[in-house]
């Protein structure tokens, strides 16, 4: 991956970084999306995460603010979400 110049990057680090993680309802879901994030933001905050259960109740949505410090720390973020095995989607 190409790097990208700190003038040329559209986000100012440190700051605050929405992620939204998509998994099927499953029972450690959201402690497992804690305890990544936590790796990576040791002041991340869990009651500020946002749950939104699917329509049809099979799947649940999690939105996690981590304070994002680098483009290497959140790159490394997605692939760490991206690549468990409970979770289905990373945006």
């Amino acid at each position: 991956m190409r790097e990208i110049p700190p003038e040329q990057s559209l986000i100012t680090y440190p700051s605050a970084f929405p992620i939204k993680v998509m998994g099927a309802q499953a029972e450690g879901f959201v402690e497992a999306i804690i305890a990544v994030a936590r790796a990576f933001d040791p002041a991340f905050d869990a009651a500020t995460i946002e749950l939104r259960p699917s329509s049809g109740g099979r799947y649940v949505g999690i939105t996690i603010t981590v304070t994002a410090t680098s483009r290497e720390q959140l790159d490394e973020l997605y692939r760490t979400l991206s690549t468990h095995p409970l979770v289905k989607v990373v945006l």
